[in-house]
C-alpha cells in the first residue's frame, strides 16, 4: 500500500496535493454499466447474493487527481435487493474546506443496476465532465453493520476535506475521497478491507483489495 512506507507515501500525496490533486476526483464523459470481467477473480451474483450476507464496492476513477486516482464506495443493503452509494467529490478542488463546507459529497440508494449506471455516468457529480468512474472492485462480506455505515456518512460528509496540513492541529493528514470510501465501508464491517493510512494514494490502495472482483465500467 504504501510507496516507500508511510513517509514515502505521505510525501507523494504532499507533492501532488502541490501540483493541484486536491480535486480527489473529476467527472468523465457519460457511461452505462457495461461490465466485463477484469484480472482478479470475479465475484458473481453481487445483485442478490446470499440473502443475509453482505456486500461493498469501490468505485474508481484511474486518470482522476493527476492520475493519482478518486475513488467512491457502495454497500448492499442484506434482505433488500438495495444498495447505499457516494462519494467525496472535492469539485473546487481545494486543499482544504473547512467541517460543514461543499466538499461535494453526495450518497443515493437504489438497485445494483441503478448504482452502476449512476456511477458510470457521475449522475451525481455537479460541473463538467472529465473523468468517468471506469472500475469498480467488489467483495461479498459475511459481516455488515448498515446503521453504523450510515452514521458514518453523515460524519464524512460533514468533517470537511483535507490534503496536507490541518490548520487546526499543525498535523499532516488527509480527510479525502479515500478516507471518506474507507471509513465508510469500514464502518459497515467490510471483510478483507485493506487498511488506508491517512494521504495513501487511491490508485495504490485499490491495488491491495486482495480477493476483490476487478471490473470495468465501459462507456458506450
Amino acid at each position: 500500500m504504501h510507496i516507500g512506507g508511510r513517509r514515502g507515501l505521505a510525501a507523494v500525496a504532499v507533492i501532488g496535493a502541490l501540483v493541484g490533486v486536491a480535486g480527489c476526483g473529476q467527472q468523465g464523459v457519460g457511461a452505462t454499466a457495461d461490465t466485463a470481467p477484469g484480472s482478479s477473480q470475479a465475484i458473481t451474483g453481487m445483485a442478490g447474493a446470499a440473502p443475509g450476507r453482505g456486500a461493498a464496492c469501490v468505485f474508481i476513477k484511474p486518470d482522476g487527481a493527476q492520475k493519482l486516482g478518486h475513488v467512491g464506495w457502495g454497500f448492499k443493503v442484506p434482505d433488500t435487493g438495495r444498495w447505499v452509494y457516494g462519494a467525496v467529490e472535492n469539485p473546487s478542488a481545494r486543499l482544504y474546506t473547512p467541517p460543514g463546507g461543499d466538499i461535494g459529497a453526495w450518497h443515493a440508494e437504489g438497485s445494483y443496476d441503478r448504482m452502476l449506471s449512476e456511477m458510470s455516468r457521475d449522475a451525481h457529480y455537479r460541473g463538467t465532465s472529465e473523468h468517468p468512474y471506469s472500475r469498480y472492485r467488489c467483495t461479498k462480506s459475511p459481516t455488515y453493520d448498515v446503521n453504523r455505515a450510515r452514521d458514518m456518512i453523515r460524519t464524512v460528509e460533514a468533517r470537511g476535506f483535507l490534503v496536507g496540513v490541518d490548520p487546526r492541529t499543525g498535523t499532516l493528514t488527509s480527510r479525502d475521497c479515500l478516507d471518506a470510501t474507507y471509513d465508510v465501508l469500514n464502518a459497515y464491517r467490510t471483510r478483507h478491507l485493506t487498511p488506508a493510512p491517512e494521504l495513501s494514494v487511491p490508485n495504490v490502495w485499490v491495488e491491495e483489495l486482495w480477493g476483490w472482483s476487478d471490473r470495468q465500467l465501459t462507456p458506450r
